[in-house]
Order: structure tokens, then C-alpha cells, then sequence
């Protein structure tokens, strides 16, 4: 098992997610710019990219600092491959609804991997 030693630098919380949630959760105090410029979160757009959303993703999962990181739901079905196939406990992920995009137990991979474990 892992010692906690190498979770004591997980401290921030990253979001993927649409013009609203980001303001909202940036208002919360979530919102941090690294000695390299690198943000703890992302707007998406419908202008946004796939590939810009991925790369995010894989930056924000990758990334020691981070220990826990929120996608809307409905941009996570934009990436849900690539969502999927995330296993790792730190940084958690977690896909959360945005205000035009109510939560959808059936799409969410925590929920469908816990339910696997269950057999249900």
C-alpha cells in the first residue's frame, strides 16, 4: 500500500467544464496558475476541440498536484474512451452535471465500475 507521503502534495481540485460551472467553481476558490502558467482548469466550448479536451485530461491526471479532477458529464461523453479507460485512485475523477445538462446515473464510470465490482 502506498504511504500517504505521496498523496500530501495532491491539494487542488481541476475542472473540465463549461462557461458556468468553471465561473461558478472559480468563484469557490478553486482557481490556481502554476509557477509554469499551467491552469487547474479548462473551458469548453462548442468551439473546443476534442483533442484540446483529451490533452487536458491527460495533463490534469498526470499532474502531482491535483487530487481531484471534475468534468461535466456531458463533456466527458465527448471523451468517454478515453474517460473509461482511467483507473487510478489519485487523482480522483469525478463527472458532475452542468446547469443545461442534468446527471445521467447510466453514463457515469465511477458509478459503472462500482456497480461491476456489486454485480450489479
Amino acid at each position: 500500500m502506498a504511504s500517504t507521503t505521496a498523496f500530501k502534495d495532491r491539494n487542488l481540485i481541476a475542472v473540465i467544464g463549461d462557461e458556468d460551472s468553471i465561473t461558478g467553481l472559480l468563484l469557490a476558490g478553486i482557481g490556481h496558475v502554476n509557477e509554469h502558467q499551467r491552469k487547474n482548469f479548462l473551458v469548453v466550448d462548442s468551439k473546443t476541440q476534442i483533442s484540446t479536451i483529451e490533452a487536458a485530461f491527460q495533463e490534469f491526471t498526470q499532474r502531482k498536484d491535483i487530487a481531484i479532477v471534475l468534468i461535466n458529464q456531458h463533456i466527458a461523453e465527448k471523451i468517454r474512451p478515453t474517460v473509461d479507460r482511467y483507473q487510478e485512485a489519485f487523482p480522483t475523477l469525478l463527472e458532475i452535471p452542468s446547469k443545461d445538462h442534468p446527471y445521467d446515473p447510466s453514463k457515469d464510470s465511477v458509478l459503472k465500475r462500482v456497480q461491476k465490482l456489486f454485480g450489479e
